[in-house]
């Protein structure tokens, strides 16, 4: 078994409300200075190992040693450490304390393993930590407890434009990248190529960044972080930025690297289509925890079960399409129009979706998709609009689409759907787990059984019979002889 590649042990990070940490009290500024001087002359002295630094640095730290002790060291130990404190006091490198007025966590007792070449999908909530996740392990920022542990170099796409100069031109910031990442010119000249044709930003490479658009920037940025030989790959929200054409253009070159190059890939998205198509595994996180980590289609599915409370239809953000119309709302009734929490299998029951269009026309042909897949991402059957009705016409600002299934053909189990609008035949509105459905056992065959969803997911009506033969050939009497 493969030793791992990250390994992330009791993570923690504490913010401050206004981004100012409070300092410890009574700390002269005569010595605040001192202590900054000291860090900043051992910092170099890690990076260069000037001699002339070696002796200004301790130096100064005698005397900066010899003042604090004069005025009591306990109260300036939590400066000198760069740790939290409360009231002067020391806080433990653990979570048993309560965070000082104005703090909290957003990362809390944190702790998980990847193995080389594993694809790990983080998902959750906005606020739930995850870029702040992605931001310590790529050493942006450190952690107030715990540590993470990494064996490679480090990719990262963080945000748009991250680790770029926007005063140096797109081939002078490719270049910057590769040389931070420990790669050699020749290196890199031999990946710029792929990397220029992959961005599609040719006739700008010799510009200033200053002057990309953000489309343009993530595009460059992206195309750097994938081509550019690193171990690990850290991705965060890549697809949420650019067209679908791009979109999909990463998504295929994501596929290429975690499947032909076999790199580390941790990646952070709200598009669930991509977690359930590149990652095997997953991590939730809500409220700066891990709440599950495993399989990603059980992991998908528990994100829509914590979503559910906290998020509507039309507040969702990995919708795909041009928005001439957008389905607001998915839910489950029976035939007297109540809603339903649960649905029995052999039972009636509407699938409604409700939307809104400012801009739709009369003419204007609507056809409506609901794709039902189960736990592990596997369609199970699909409702087209198209093909049992038609496209629907002279459709108002807002409204409801309505699909009645006489008797749903389901094993008890959880559901994801999936919920397509086309107008025209060009896609508006695509969201992708839209929602789920909780099955639970039923009367579907009037037997009062029905088979375990070992056998699969889906129902349908079928009857048996019996045909005795009545063959009295010289073969059959033979056989039934030996059976005697």
């Amino acid at each position: 078994m493969s030793d791992p590649i990250i390994r992330v042990e009791h993570l923690g990070k504490l913010y401050y409300l206004g981004g100012r940490k409070p300092r410890a009290p009574g700390l002269p500024t005569h010595l605040r200075n001192t202590l900054q001087m000291s860090r900043h002359y051992l910092r170099d002295v890690r990076r260069r190992g000037i001699r002339r630094q070696v002796r200004q640095t301790l130096t100064n730290s005698k005397n900066y040693l010899r003042r604090i002790k004069q005025t009591g060291l306990k109260d300036y130990l939590p400066e000198i450490l760069n740790r939290s404190h409360q009231n002067g006091k020391l806080l433990p490198d653990d979570f048993s304390w309560t965070p000082p007025a104005g703090a909290f966590w957003v990362l809390k007792d944190v702790s998980f393993e990847v193995k080389p070449g594993e694809v790990i999908g983080i998902i959750g909530r906005n606020g739930a930590g995850k870029s702040t996740l992605l931001k310590i392990l790529s050493r942006i920022t450190e952690p107030t407890v715990g540590k993470a542990v990494i064996h490679g170099r480090i990719g990262s796409l963080l945000e748009v434009g991250t680790g770029f100069h926007d005063e140096l031109s797109g081939r002078e910031n490719i270049y910057l990248n590769g040389t931070i990442l420990g790669m050699k010119k020749l290196e890199i000249d031999r990946k710029l190529d792929e990397i220029v044709a992959f961005s599609g930003v040719e006739r700008f490479l010799d510009t200033p960044v200053k002057y990309y658009s953000s489309g343009m920037r993530v595009r460059l940025a992206f195309s750097v972080a994938a081509h550019l030989d690193t171990e690990i790959l850290l991705i965060d929200e890549v697809l949420a930025v650019g067209d679908v054409a791009f979109q999909e253009k990463c998504l295929k070159k994501m596929n290429s690297i975690t499947q032909a190059e076999g790199r580390t890939v941790l990646f952070v998205t709200h598009n669930m289509s991509a977690i359930a198509s590149l990652c095997p595994t997953s991590i939730l996180l809500e409220s700066g925890k891990i709440v599950d980590y495993g399989e990603s289609g059980q992991i998908i599915a528990q994100y829509y079960k914590v979503t559910k409370e906290h998020e509507t239809l039309s507040e969702r953000d990995d919708r795909i399409g041009s928005g001439l119309l957008r389905m607001t709302q998915f839910y489950i009734e029976d035939t007297e129009g109540l809603k339903q929490e649960y649905v029995k299998s052999g039972q009636p029951v509407r699938l409604v979706i409700e939307y809104m269009s400012d801009h739709i026309k009369p003419s204007n042909e609507v056809a409506i998709n609901i794709i039902i897949s189960n736990d592990r991402n596997q369609r199970i059957f699909s409702c087209r609009s198209e093909i049992t009705e038609g496209p629907f016409t002279n459709i108002s600002a807002q409204g409801r689409f309505i699909c009645t299934i006489p008797s749903l053909p389901l094993v008890p189990g959880h559901y994801n759907v999936q919920l397509g609008c086309h107008v025209n035949r060009e896609l508006v509105d695509k969201i992708p787990f839209a929602a789920s459905i909780t099955v639970i056992e039923g009367d579907f065959y009037g037997t009062g059984r029905l088979p375990s969803n070992y056998f699969g997911n889906f129902l349908i009506n079928y009857n048996w019979s019996l045909e005795v033969s009545t063959d009295t050939s010289f073969e059959y009497n033979l056989l039934r002889s030996f059976d005697q």
